[in-house]
């Protein structure tokens, strides 16, 4: 990998990590429309590490707050009806799912789950149920000619059900193209809760995963020859600085605007693919040079 591609790459990872339209997808398209290698499952997981860091910083004080509840919770009885020591076991919860599947289906996932016909094919169909989410939301919000607006939940109402509920969704995003954030979020919408509050907890469950995920991948990296450490690297501080930017538009961009723009673009891109793959223009599969 050049210094120049790994610039791009993590400029990639950095802009789609926290935005509905799946960060391992366009890494995986990016180097396909390019001509480059696929930069492989571990590229991604380790210059994700980058963009967890940006959540780390930018959710500081609720991060800390959580983990200090849920430490006191731990001796203390009375802590445990605490919302912020709540939420540090909700995290945990809503962890379990991905955790067991990433493990699972490991090989599927550097491997099959990379052609590009399952990453355009979950591209449209997530990119309609986030759509659909999305109005249901709206109308909620807004109400109409004959219903009043519906009162969406906030994080204080999350239990273990829901939390198990959002997991299940975060671990759809094992599959390039459906979108960590986007599976997380029209999931928590699908529930009654508010935009803000689906995002904040989505971030939020992400943590854990995703450095698991990257620690995993680095040390598997460490024994191999075959990475490109000083690019990966250069890849995922860009990332950590371009991801760290677009939360703070994505949070504010939430509260007041629809996830449309976001659901045509990935239908558009995902038959685009389509076209491109069964034209022969690209190879769906990562093993085969594209371009």
């Amino acid at each position: 990998m050049s210094w120049f591609e790994s610039l791009i790459l993590g400029l990639v990872q950095g802009l789609t990590e926290f935005l509905p339209v799946s960060s391992s997808a366009h890494l995986r398209l990016t180097a396909a429309f390019s001509g480059w290698e696929d930069p492989g499952a571990a590229f991604t997981a380790i210059t994700q590490i980058g963009t967890e860091a940006a959540v780390l910083i930018y959710f500081r004080k609720d991060i800390g707050r959580i983990i200090a509840a849920w430490l006191k919770s731990l001796t203390n009885k009375e802590m445990r009806r605490d919302h912020d020591a709540q939420m540090g076991w909700l995290v945990i919860v809503g962890s379990i799912p991905i955790g067991v599947l990433g493990l699972t289906l490991k090989d599927q996932i550097e491997g099959p789950f990379r052609d590009l016909r399952i990453t355009a094919t979950m591209l449209i169909v997530v990119g309609i149920i986030i759509g659909v989410a999305d109005r249901l939301a709206a109308r909620d919000e807004t109400g109409g000619r004959h219903r009043a607006a519906k009162q969406r939940k906030s994080l204080e109402s999350l239990n273990v059900k829901d939390g198990l509920v959002f997991g299940l969704c975060q671990s759809a995003a094992l599959i390039p193209g459906v979108s960590r954030s986007g599976a997380t979020i029209s999931g928590g919408l699908f529930m009654g809760y508010q935009r803000e509050a689906a995002a904040r907890y989505s971030f939020l469950l992400a943590i854990p995963a995703v450095l698991a995920s990257g620690l995993f991948e680095l040390k598997d990296a460490m024994e191999s020859d075959h990475v490109s450490w000083g690019p990966t690297i250069f890849a995922t501080v860009i990332a950590f600085a371009t991801g760290y930017a677009v939360i703070a538009w994505f949070m504010k961009y939430i509260s007041t605007k629809s996830f449309m723009p976001f659901v045509w673009y990935r239908i558009a891109l995902g038959i685009v693919i389509i076209v491109l793959v069964t034209a022969g223009v690209l190879s769906p599969h990562a093993a085969e040079s594209a371009g």
